[in-house]
C-alpha cells in the first residue's frame, strides 16, 4: 500500500493495514488514523508513539506484554504473528540449539518474573548472542527504566513494519 492510499482509505482499511505494526494493539492504528493525512512513514511513526506515551500507564504495559517470549514457547509452537516470525528468524532464532532454547527459557522467565511482562528487543538490530547480552543487562535495571526501554524497543520494531509495508 502507498501512504496515499493509507491517507485515503477508511479507518477500517487504516487499522487493516498497519494494525499489527504494535503486535496485538491495533488501538494504535485506531487512534492514529484521526490525524491523516502524513506527509510521510516517519509522520505516521510518530504519531504512532505519541498515542502510545499518551497512553495510560496499564495500556503501555499491557502493549508490552502482548510481544511474545524471545525463542518461546509460542515461536516453537509455530503461533507467532507473521511479523515476529521473521523478526525473530532474522536474529537466529529458528537455529536455536537445545542449550541456547534452554537459557532463553530461564532468562525470559528471570525477566517476566522481574518485570511482569517479557523482554522486548528489536531483534532485527541484533543476534542471538548481543539478545542475551542484553537480556542480562536489562534485568538489572529498576521497573520504569525497563518500561521505557521496552516501548523504545517496541517503537523501533513498529517503523521498520512501517517500512517494510508502505510505499511513500
Amino acid at each position: 500500500m502507498t501512504l496515499d492510499e493509507l491517507n485515503l482509505c477508511t479507518p477500517e482499511d487504516f487499522v487493516a493495514s498497519v494494525g499489527f505494526t504494535f503486535e496485538h494493539s491495533p488501538w494504535i492504528a485506531e487512534e492514529a488514523a484521526k490525524a491523516r493525512p502524513f506527509a510521510s512513514v516517519d509522520a505516521l511513526h510518530s504519531r504512532m508513539v505519541e498515542v502510545v506515551g499518551g497512553s495510560p500507564e496499564e495500556k503501555r504495559i499491557a502493549l508490552i506484554a502482548a510481544h511474545p517470549d524471545l525463542a518461546g514457547r509460542v515461536a516453537r509452537e509455530e503461533r507467532l504473528t507473521a511479523a515476529s516470525r521473521g523478526e525473530q528468524a532474522s536474529a537466529g532464532f529458528d537455529k536455536l540449539t537445545p542449550d541456547e532454547i534452554a537459557r532463553f527459557e530461564r532468562l525470559n522467565s528471570e525477566y517476566r518474573a522481574r518485570f511482569g511482562f517479557p523482554f522486548v528487543i528489536c531483534a532485527r538490530e541484533h543476534g542471538k548472542a548481543s539478545i542475551l547480552n542484553e537480556i542480562e543487562r536489562r534485568a538489572e535495571n529498576d521497573r520504569q527504566t525497563e518500561i521505557a526501554t521496552a516501548l523504545a524497543e517496541i517503537a523501533k520494531i513498529a517503523r521498520l513494519r512501517l517500512v517494510d509495508t508502505i510505499a511513500e
